[in-house]
């Protein structure tokens, strides 16, 4: 690894997922006891593209240099990075975390072709074809979803569920999710619904359980927007 030291002032911060706002209060304790272990990735042009939190610690130190690692990779592999840095080191909320994650999987499987791709439809399976497709993602060790879950600890059917939720849902239920007004297993039931749809659906499973939004969403997906206004004023 070649390792060279840099001024903070000559760091770009630049990359649009640095998290410079945290808080390093821990960190900075380290920093003065032990020194910086791990160096800040940056590319050839000095942009932070790993290591926003030791940064953001070492200039509130007043350091004028900080070890760095230079690497020279495309624009595809470096985004890649800084997403690995944000989900492995950064506490996400659950919208961000989705967001990530399912960019990662987009750049992961133009990088690697040949992978196992994340299933990204929304076709709820039954029987046999439902524990045909769990056998083969429980067997999967090269798609996005099997090397996250490897180097993040979380399971690779929650990675999955993150991914199409964020690929999924329209813009509106992401907006309800910000603000308190829908969870995640809801989120799971609405997006089995075109985009379009969703957008009419959701005031009328915003404020139901869980099981009342599944059989207005059921209802949607048989008859349609009508139907599901039908079924929610039964509930």
């Amino acid at each position: 690894m070649n390792v060279t030291l840099k001024k903070l002032s000559e760091v770009r911060l630049t990359n649009q997922y640095l998290r410079t706002d945290t808080d390093v209060e821990a960190l900075k304790k380290s920093l003065e006891s032990v020194g910086l272990i791990h160096p800040v990735t940056v590319n050839g042009e000095g942009e932070l593209l790993a290591g926003a939190r030791r940064f953001q610690a070492a200039s509130q130190l007043g350091w004028e240099e900080i070890p760095v690692q230079v690497v020279e990779r495309d624009p595809l592999e470096q985004e890649l990075i800084s997403i690995d840095e944000n989900l492995v080191r950064a506490p996400l909320n659950s919208l961000e975390l989705e967001r990530y994650l399912n960019r990662g999987r987009d750049i992961y499987e133009q990088l690697h072709p040949d992978a196992n791709k994340v299933d990204l439809s929304s076709e709820e399976l039954k029987g046999e074809a439902k524990l045909e497709k769990r056998e083969i993602e429980e067997q999967d060790e090269s798609s996005f979803a099997a090397v996250t879950a490897e180097k993040t600890g979380l399971s690779k059917s929650i990675i999955r569920g993150a991914i199409k939720r964020d690929e999924l849902a329209a813009d509106v239920v992401k907006e309800a999710r910000s603000q308190g007004e829908l969870n995640a297993t809801q989120t799971n039931e609405i997006i089995k619904l075109q985009k379009d749809t969703q957008a009419e659906v959701l005031p009328l499973i915003a404020d139901k359980t869980v099981k009342e939004a599944r059989k207005i969403i059921a209802a949607a997906q048989a008859g349609g927007v009508e139907a599901a206004l039908e079924e929610s004023e039964k509930v």
